[in-house]
């Protein structure tokens, strides 16, 4: 299966939104990446304590400036929380790609 590509638009501060793309890697990590992909269109309705399942209008809640931006928490909006489209968690897929170079996509998960 070909990788796909997904987007987000975004709006910084004052500055006109602007687009970063992304490619999933649904060759390795299909689970992954439809879960991602299904998170970003927003097509999967609502989540188990009845929020939506889509990641538009959050924000990053963590910026380390030149490292990394986590966000994607939609149940808290604080980086405690967040759900999949298979329910509060999915087993890990695997680690085969590495952070190798700048602008690699993880899916990180609370530990509990």
């Amino acid at each position: 299966m070909a990788n796909l590509k997904v987007f987000f638009d975004l709006r910084i501060s004052c500055h006109p939104p602007g687009r970063i793309v992304m490619k999933l890697f649904v060759d390795s990590n299909p689970i992954t990446s439809e879960n991602f992909r299904a998170l970003c269109t927003g097509e999967k309705g609502i989540d188990t304590v009845r929020k939506p399942l889509h990641y538009k209008g959050l924000t990053f809640h963590r910026v380390i400036p030149g490292n990394i931006v986590h966000g994607g928490d939609f149940t808290h909006r604080n980086g405690a929380g967040g759900e999949s489209i298979y329910g509060p968690s999915f087993a890990d897929e695997n680690f085969m790609k590495k952070h190798i170079c700048p602008g690699i996509l993880s899916n990180a998960k609370t530990v509990t």
